[in-house]
């Protein structure tokens, strides 16, 4: 059972199919930029990742942002997303260097880091470090698609390592989350979760893949 549909289909499914199901959860995905970002490099990811194809399930939800360059960066994201109306939700910290409160820049709300807009809305938050934002997206995260943009392969091999996602990208969209665009074919959905087995279980069936993705700034056309 592949059921295919929003929250209320999927959660019904699970309660009440007695055969195996395949869960294909909402796609809550992240970008962080990180403190060694290039930044021309994470403006270009962020925006097609936030306005490409916002209404699907690859498409950003939420920016993290590194402390030092919290200021340079998210001004530079307000006038690059400006041309799309991108509505903001946002931290304190946020907030600040952003201007606002305005009709565009709105304070998050309790619920805001755990919704899935699939629109041209996207959450904000300044962070301190790596860890901070490892812990942001284990909270809030649906275990899609997640990026990092840093130059620092170190910091990027840790994200990669310790986010609990099906695909983990380094400078790269998570819009490229996708059968086709990975080479598989017609796709039937993207599955959130780590499938069980049956039978006498050894090592290789209790594991299961994920795509760790290397990029160099690309973005889907």
């Amino acid at each position: 059972m592949i059921p295919r549909g929003g929250d209320q289909l999927i959660e019904s499914v699970k309660a009440n199919s007695r055969i195996p199901v395949i869960q294909n959860d909402r796609g809550l995905c992240h970008l962080y930029v990180d403190a060694e970002a290039d930044i021309e490099m994470a403006l270009r990811i962020l925006k097609n990742g936030k306005t490409q194809r916002p209404s699907v399930c690859n498409s950003l939800e939420t920016l993290l942002v590194h402390e030092k360059v919290a200021k340079q960066f998210l001004l530079l994201a307000q006038k690059e997303l400006e041309s799309n109306k991108v509505l903001w939700w946002v931290c304190p910290q946020s907030l600040v260097l952003l201007g606002g409160p305005n009709e565009r820049i709105m304070a998050t709300t309790p619920s805001s880091f755990d919704r899935e807009y699939l629109n041209l809305e996207l959450n904000c938050r300044v962070v301190r470090n790596l860890e901070e934002a490892l812990e942001h997206i284990q909270l809030h995260g649906s275990k899609h698609s997640e990026s990092i943009v840093t130059q620092n392969e170190n910091t990027a091999r840790k994200f990669q390592d310790e986010v609990d996602a099906a695909v983990v990208y380094w400078n790269a969209s998570t819009r490229f989350t996708d059968g086709v665009e990975f080479g598989l074919g017609g796709e039937i959905g993207i599955s959130t979760q780590k499938l069980h087995v049956r039978g006498p279980v050894g090592l290789d069936a209790l594991t299961t893949a994920r795509w760790v993705v290397d990029g160099q700034g690309q973005i889907r056309p």
